[in-house]
C-alpha cells in the first residue's frame, strides 16, 4: 500500500545574511490529493520557502515534516543552456541519495577507464551496488517512460542529449513527467508552467487534477491557478496566511482579511493610546496618593504586557508598480514581412503589422515564435525572404530567459549609471527614482543575477521604458511577474503609444490583445480572430 503523502510546515522563520527577517511564523499543511498554490509579490521569499521545505536551507525557527518522500522541481528548469545532458536534468530533480549514488557511479566509471586495476573494479562494483540500493535501476525504468512521453524517444537514446538543445517547454515536461510519475508523494514545484505552451499547461492542469500526491506549487499563471489550486498560501507582510478556498475567491478573501486587520490595528492603536494616556495621568496623581501610586504601577504593568504582546499581524502593503511605457509615433506600417521563412522552423508567410497594433504570437513550443521576435529585434537569425521595420520604429526586446551575462556581477544602479546603446546613463538619484516605480529601489545595490525571476523581469521592462522603444517585442513577459506586476504591465501596454508584438502562452494576458498570429506546428503561419490554443479546430474551420 503506497504511503499517503503530506507536508506540514510549522512556525517557519528565515533571516537574510544581513540579518533582516524575510518572514516568520509561516505555518500550513499540504495534504494528499490537494494542490496548494504559493503566491506573493516578487522577492517576498516564495522560492526561499520552497528551499526551506526541501531541506536545502535551514530555518531560523520552526520545523518541516514530510511523509511519503519529497520530489522537487527547481526554478531553473526551462532555462538550462549549459553542457548538461538529459540524465543530468532528471538527476537534478531526483532525491539527494540518488544524486549522490549517480555521482559516485560516474566517478567510479571514470576511474576504471583511467586504470582498469582491481581497486578500480572493486570501486565500480560497489558503486553499482549502491546505485541499485537507492533505487537507481527503478529510476532508469521510470526515466524510459518519461523520455518517451516527453521527447518521443527511449532513455537510452535521450540520456546524453544536451539539455540546451531542448526547448524550455521540453525541459519542463521532462521533469514534470518524472515527478508526477515518480514514487515521491509530496511535490514542490517552482514555476512548473513557465515555458509550457497552452496544450502543455492544460496537460499539467489535468495531471494535477488527477494526482493523489500532495502538491505545493509556485505559479503566476492566473488561469492555471483558477483551474488547479484547491487552497492558496499567500506570503506577504513577512508572514503567510492560508485561504482554504480556490483562487477564484482568493481576491475577495484577501480584501476581507486586510479589512479585518485594518480594524484590529485601529482598535489596538486606540487601546495603546488610552493606556499610555492613563499611565501619564496616574503618574501625576501617584505623587499625592499612595492608592493612586499602586494603581499607577498596575497600569504600567498592564501597558508593558500589552506592548510585549504586540500589535495584530502586519498589514500587507501592495507594491506600486507603475511602468511608463511611452513609445512614440512611427510610420503606419510598423512591420512588413514578405515570404519570410525562418530556416527549418516555418513556411514562408506574409504579414503587415500597423502602428498601434497589439499582436499576440501564439503557437506550440519550437514553432519559431521566439526566433521571430529575435529577428525583429535585430539578432542574427537564419532566414529567407524579406522583412523590414517602418521609419521611426525602434525595437525593444524582452527576453524570456532573462539571460544577460553582460550584467552579471553588476548592480542595478551600475547598469543604469552606464547606460547602453539607445539608453543614456542616469545618476544614482535618477536611477533610484526609476527603480522605485518598479518596486526595485531596495534592490538598487543588489547584483542582477541575485534577483528573483520576477524582479529580473521587472528590471527588463524598466530598461525597455528607458530605451525609448516604439516597438515592444515581448517574449513571455508575464511568466515570472507576480499578479500585481502582471496587471500593471497590462495597463501600461494599453497606454503605450506604439506597437506591441508579444509571444505568450498566458491565456489571461492574451485576451488583452486585438490581433493574433498563430505559428502552427505544421509550419504554417496564419492570422486568427481570437486566441486559439487548439490547432485542430483552426484547421477544421479553414
Amino acid at each position: 500500500m503506497p504511503h499517503v503523502g503530506f507536508l506540514d510546515a510549522n512556525g517557519l522563520a528565515f533571516r537574510l545574511p544581513d540579518g533582516r527577517e524575510l518572514f516568520h511564523d509561516v505555518s500550513f499543511k499540504v495534504g494528499a490529493g490537494s494542490v496548494v498554490a504559493l503566491v506573493g509579490a516578487n522577492g517576498v521569499g516564495k522560492t526561499t520557502l520552497l528551499r526551506l521545505l526541501s531541506g536545502e536551507l535551514t530555518p531560523a525557527a520552526g520545523s518541516v515534516r514530510v511523509q511519503g518522500g519529497l520530489g522537487v522541481m527547481p526554478q531553473f528548469v526551462g532555462s538550462v543552456r549549459d553542457d548538461s545532458c538529459v540524465r543530468d536534468l532528471l538527476l537534478a530533480a531526483s532525491p539527494p541519495a540518488l544524486r549522490a549514488a549517480a555521482a559516485e557511479l560516474d566517478e567510479a566509471e571514470l576511474a576504471m577507464m583511467e586504470a582498469d586495476d582491481e581497486p578500480a573494479q572493486l570501486r565500480y562494483a560497489e558503486a553499482l551496488a549502491g546505485w541499485g540500493e537507492v533505487g537507481g535501476y527503478d529510476a532508469e525504468v521510470l526515466w524510459d517512460t518519461v523520455t518517451v512521453a516527453a521527447l518521443g524517444v527511449p532513455f537510452d537514446r535521450a540520456r546524453f542529449r544536451e539539455v540546451r538543445t531542448l526547448s524550455g517547454g521540453e525541459q519542463k515536461r521532462l521533469v514534470l513527467e518524472a515527478l508526477l510519475r515518480g514514487p515521491e508523494q509530496v511535490l514542490l514545484l517552482d514555476e512548473p508552467d513557465n515555458y509550457l505552451d497552452v496544450p502543455g499547461k492544460r496537460w499539467l492542469e489535468q495531471r494535477l487534477a488527477e494526482t493523489s500526491k500532495a502538491v505545493l506549487l509556485v505559479s503566476h499563471d492566473r488561469e492555471l491557478l483558477a483551474v488547479a489550486a484547491t487552497h492558496v498560501v499567500t506570503v506577504e507582510a513577512h508572514s503567510a496566511w492560508v485561504h482554504t478556498g480556490s483562487f477564484a475567491s482568493w481576491h475577495d478573501a484577501r480584501a476581507a482579511r486586510i479589512e479585518r486587520l485594518a480594524e484590529l490595528h485601529r482598535r489596538w492603536d486606540e487601546e495603546h493610546a488610552r493606556l499610555r494616556e492613563l499611565v501619564r495621568t496616574l503618574q501625576v496623581q501617584a505623587t499625592i496618593s499612595e492608592a493612586m501610586a499602586a494603581k499607577y504601577r498596575a497600569t504600567q504593568t498592564r501597558l508593558r504586557k500589552f506592548e510585549e504582546a504586540g500589535p495584530p499581524p502586519e498589514l500587507p502593503v501592495d507594491e506600486k508598480v507603475t511602468p511608463r511605457l511611452r513609445g512614440g509615433r512611427t510610420a503606419v506600417r510598423a512591420i512588413t514581412c514578405q515570404a519570410l521563412e525562418l530556416t527549418g522552423l516555418m513556411k514562408p508567410f506574409d504579414t503587415e503589422v500597423f502602428f498601434g497594433d497589439r499582436v499576440a504570437v501564439l503557437g506550440s513550443n519550437g514553432s519559431g515564435k521566439s526566433h521571430f521576435l529575435r529577428l525583429l529585434g535585430g539578432d542574427e537569425v537564419a532566414h529567407e525572404g524579406a522583412w523590414r521595420l517602418g521609419s521611426r520604429v525602434v525595437p525593444g526586446l524582452f527576453a524570456q530567459t532573462h539571460q544577460h551575462p553582460e550584467w552579471h556581477g553588476r548592480t542595478l544602479v551600475d547598469i543604469l549609471w552606464h547606460g547602453d546603446a539607445g539608453r543614456p546613463g542616469r545618476d544614482r538619484g535618477a536611477a533610484m527614482a526609476a527603480l522605485r516605480r518598479y518596486g526595485l529601489d531596495q534592490r538598487g545595490d543588489q547584483r542582477f543575477e541575485s534577483l528573483s525571476g520576477g524582479q529580473q523581469a521587472r528590471f527588463q521592462v524598466l530598461l525597455l521604458e528607458l530605451s525609448g522603444a516604439t516597438l515592444l517585442l515581448l517574449d513571455e513577459p508575464t511568466d515570472n511577474l507576480d499578479l500585481t506586476s502582471a496587471e500593471a504591465l497590462q495597463r501600461a501596454l494599453e497606454e503605450f503609444t506604439g506597437t506591441v508584438v508579444a509571444v505568450t502562452h498566458d491565456r489571461w494576458f492574451a485576451r488583452s490583445f486585438d490581433r493574433f498570429l498563430l505559428f502552427r506546428s505544421d509550419g504554417e503561419v496564419v492570422e486568427v480572430d481570437e486566441p486559439v490554443w487548439d490547432e485542430a479546430r483552426v484547421r477544421r474551420a479553414r
